[in-house]
């Protein structure tokens, strides 16, 4: 079994006599594309290169679930600035994975021919519980402990939950409940008030009450969360509450985070210490399905993980190649 990546060195490349095994991994998300290059050495990951950037695809999407042709332009331009970090990467060792907004686009095929002929590979759409299964080995290499943990990560277009012990996924379910999706649902005015946020928790609460009550029955002695909505929410609690614990969200914090993004009173007003100005106004939403995940779930707080989806899937590559993973052991 791999150990988990080494996030305390420097991501610097590697010195050019020396050159170790690379993969790459892209995740194709419903809000950001994710580039994570990586080498590999003696059973260990380490971070060369990452690179994102907000592409929000699912906010492409049309009435009919088509994406627009300016939606997949920004794609494609934004992948256009990941090849040139391709370049030492083996044949076999790039993997690339499109989520909810290209598994609900009904026109996907025509984007993901233009991108497989930019990046030259084989582009998977996965499904939702195959993306709950490689966030989860992604969060559970992050964690230092074992333990039975369950893991939850709000993407744009969907929600992954995921129950496991150790690096072994034993429970998974996908939702389509997306902070990118449900601003154009629910907060479409742009307004922020207590009936938005309501309708917003509402529709959650009621797509996670189908799934909560055989999650609550398997049981988990950790709540986890990953990825950017979590992320945020726990930077901006970090921020404004000194004393809280760095990473983590308790339900008294995003009862308070809750009424401060009310009383901004529109989306375009939306700016907190902590919060990246890009992720500003699909924020609310995903704190509306964060916050309908703990009612839902009976929780009291989450600690947030740093790894998820392209983590996953680079170590979801080496356990299924064994000759690259026995390299330089």
């Amino acid at each position: 079994m791999t150990q988990p990546m080494d996030r305390h060195r420097p991501e610097t490349p590697l010195a050019a006599t020396a050159p170790l095994p690379r993969l790459a991994a892209i995740d194709l998300g419903s809000n950001s594309f994710h580039l994570l290059v990586a080498s590999y050495q003696e059973g260990r990951l380490q971070a060369v290169s990452r690179l994102g950037e907000k592409v929000q695809l699912a906010a492409g999407l049309d009435k009919a679930n088509r994406l627009s042709e300016e939606a997949m332009q920004r794609a494609l331009s934004c992948l256009a600035r990941f090849t040139p970090l391709l370049g030492d990467i083996a044949p076999g060792r790039l993997r690339v994975v499109g989520t909810s907004a290209l598994r609900t686009a009904r026109n996907s095929q025509a984007f993901v021919e233009r991108a497989e002929s930019l990046l030259g590979c084989r582009i998977e759409i996965i499904d939702g519980r195959e993306e709950a299964r490689l966030i989860y080995l992604g969060a559970a290499h992050a964690l230092a402990e074992n333990g039975k943990r369950l893991i939850v990560d709000i993407g744009g277009g969907s929600t992954e939950f995921a129950i496991g012990e150790n690096f072994e996924p034993l429970h998974l379910e996908s939702l389509d409940i997306g902070c990118v999706t449900f601003t154009h649902r629910h907060f479409s005015d742009g307004f922020l008030c207590e009936a938005s946020m309501s309708r917003a928790e509402q529709a959650a609460k009621a797509a996670c009450s189908r799934i909560s009550r055989a999650y609550q029955a398997f049981g988990w002695s950790d709540p986890v969360g990953s990825s950017g909505t979590i992320k945020a929410v726990a930077s901006v609690l970090a921020a404004s509450d000194g004393d809280s614990d760095e990473g983590t969200i308790t339900r008294q914090g995003l009862l308070g985070l809750r009424q401060r993004l009310i009383a901004c009173g529109h989306l375009d007003n939306v700016a907190m210490e902590g919060l990246k100005l890009d992720r500003a106004r699909i924020f609310p939403a995903g704190v509306a399905i964060l916050g309908a995940i703990f009612d839902t779930f009976g929780l009291t707080r989450m600690r947030f993980a740093d790894g998820a989806l392209r983590e996953g899937v680079l170590y979801d590559m080496l356990e299924r190649d064994g000759e690259f993973a026995s390299e330089g052991s």
